[in-house]
């Protein structure tokens, strides 16, 4: 089966074939030793991603924020946090990432605010029925005197989506009580976020991760979500638990992917075509199927979709086949490029999802070598590309709204702290040169990581970082390559396709199997006349 990509691409479309490297603020690199990772400590690190071979950085919110979901609810969408830096600092750090070569985008947050931004509190203040509450969704309850949430909707992080304000009317949550969502039916809303595209683009910045991209728009009725007799109710988009999202495939969803979404996407297209650059857009939509992941991407929307197929797949050749090749053919009618990813900041790494420990870790490679193969952009998640793995952290230590809202319920969500401990960068025991000092980060390292850290992996040619450095190298032997995938039947185990002169052979079994014929460019594990289990070859 050979797959045809006929995207509308000129030359300077950078994000369509890009490497692009998710920073998480708090836990990349903390420059004045509170504990916490902050814009300086990113720009002093600039250097080791240009050294890693990214074209971007994505990076997490900065924006001022009471933090209650680490910087997602924000109280300040045109300034920086405090904990983070300033203005000053932003700029300083897009200036050294543009001098190094390095693009930048930055999330943006529409779906909702914090309970802290001056338009929630305003409509507090002024009462049911006022201009200012009609900018979020405020309703009257059900049943007597309005004491029942207006409908059955679930909270992703737990518990019911509404909560009851003083004067009776309950105000719509899909996230954490302290994220209210707006109401995109308010023409003053969709202005106000132009205001702020353009206030970043005036910045420099070269594009936008949009969080929640498929929830800005519920239905209009608010009616409740039919859940099937002996189905448990979700709230939807649950980010902690991975089958549960294969799991949501036709579900009833009246609070999310709503046809007036892609109207945003249009406005927002044109105010980036205004500015110089190639600026992008890449889309968080944890949709129900690939057609509707490719809604978001067609011409006049929006540059990029997060496919979170690859990261749902199974480990089978199977799995990851039906994953890109359902992927291709929806995109060819929008004439668009894929994105590929495997970990990020809301769900569990993925050398801890393919089995941990050295299985783990030798699947983890041969996936991201396969990924790297593929046409179109990959996304990776910083620390991945030093091995590293799910941390346990103590429920003590625990600071997730997931886990905090549900911990003391029959069924408690351990949350996302396990992805987001701060990476080690040297030394032999925490808090491994994340920061100044000797004290433990915000969220505690693990004390077996002094052989994970950059220093110790540098000193190793065999190390995960050499490898993620070769790959990212490999991978722009393949840049002048037709974007043309031919897929290979080679064994009931084996992923293979050609993509040019270059042959992409991953082994999921466990036996291995006679090396295809060829020049070996690059593989994530040694390889002699024989291709092993759980690993990847590139071959010329």
């Amino acid at each position: 089966m050979t797959i045809e990509q006929t995207p509308a691409e000129t030359p300077d479309e950078w994000w369509r074939h890009a490497v692009i490297y998710q920073v998480y603020p708090r836990s990349f690199a903390d420059a004045d030793g509170d504990g916490v990772g902050d814009l300086p400590g990113i720009t002093s690190r600039l250097p080791y991603l240009a050294g890693l071979g990214v074209d971007a950085i994505w990076i997490s919110p900065f924006y001022r924020s009471p933090q209650h979901d680490h910087g997602y609810d924000v109280s300040d969408y045109c300034d920086i946090d405090p904990l983070f830096g300033s203005l000053e600092d932003a700029d300083t750090l897009l200036a050294t990432a543009h001098d190094l070569g390095i693009k930048v985008v930055v999330d943006l947050v529409p779906n909702h605010s914090s309970d802290q931004h001056a338009w929630f509190q305003a409509a507090l203040a002024a009462g049911p029925g006022s201009p200012e509450r009609a900018r979020y969704i405020f309703r009257e309850g059900r049943g007597e005197g309005g004491s029942l949430p207006p409908n059955n909707w679930l909270s992703v992080f737990g518990g019911s989506a509404w909560d009851r304000v003083e004067d009776g009317q309950w105000y719509l949550h899909l996230f954490d009580s302290s994220q209210p969502d707006f109401d995109w039916r308010n023409p003053e809303v969709g202005d106000m976020f132009e205001d702020v595209l353009r206030f970043w683009l005036d910045r420099g910045v070269d594009g936008f991760r949009v969080d929640v991209a498929h929830g800005l728009f519920k239905e209009e009725s608010l009616r409740d979500q039919v859940v099937p007799e002996g189905e448990p109710q979700r709230g939807g988009t649950d980010v902690n638990a991975t089958q549960s999202m294969v799991e949501r495939t036709d579900r009833d969803e009246p609070m999310w992917d709503q046809p007036e979404v892609h109207d945003v996407y249009r406005r927002w297209h044109k105010v980036l075509a205004e500015y110089d650059g190639d600026r992008m857009t890449v889309a968080e939509a944890w949709t129900q199927s690939p057609e509707s992941m490719a809604r978001f991407v067609r011409d006049d929307e929006m540059s990029q979709s997060f496919n979170f197929s690859w990261l749902l797949a199974a480990w089978s050749a199977a799995s990851f086949e039906n994953v890109v090749t359902s992927t291709f053919e929806a995109l060819e009618e929008v004439h668009a490029d894929p994105t590929w990813v495997l970990s990020n900041h809301d769900v569990v790494r993925h050398v801890t999802r393919y089995g941990g420990g050295e299985q783990g870790l030798a699947r983890a490679r041969a996936a991201t070598l396969t990924m790297l193969a593929l046409p179109g952009s990959a996304y990776l998640y910083q620390g991945e590309e030093l091995g590293l793995e799910q941390v346990d952290v103590a429920p003590e230590h625990r600071t997730d709204p997931g886990w905090l809202r549900t911990k003391d319920t029959d069924a408690p969500e351990v949350g996302r702290d396990g992805c987001r401990v701060p990476i080690p960068w040297s030394g032999s025991e925490p808090p491994y040169g994340f920061g100044p000092g000797s004290e433990q980060p915000w969220l505690p390292q693990p004390a077996d990581w002094a052989g994970l850290t950059v220093e110790a992996q540098e000193a190793d040619p065999d190390s995960t970082l050499a490898f993620y450095r070769r790959a990212i190298a490999a991978r722009r032997t393949l840049l002048g390559s037709p974007p043309t995938v031919e897929m290979l039947d080679l064994g009931e185990d084996l992923l293979a396709f050609r993509r040019g002169e270059v042959t992409v052979v991953l082994n999921c079994g466990s036996a291995p199997v006679p090396l295809p014929a060829g020049e070996v460019v690059i593989s994530s594990a040694p390889v002699t006349d024989s291709l092993p289990g759980d690993t990847a070859v590139w071959l010329r």
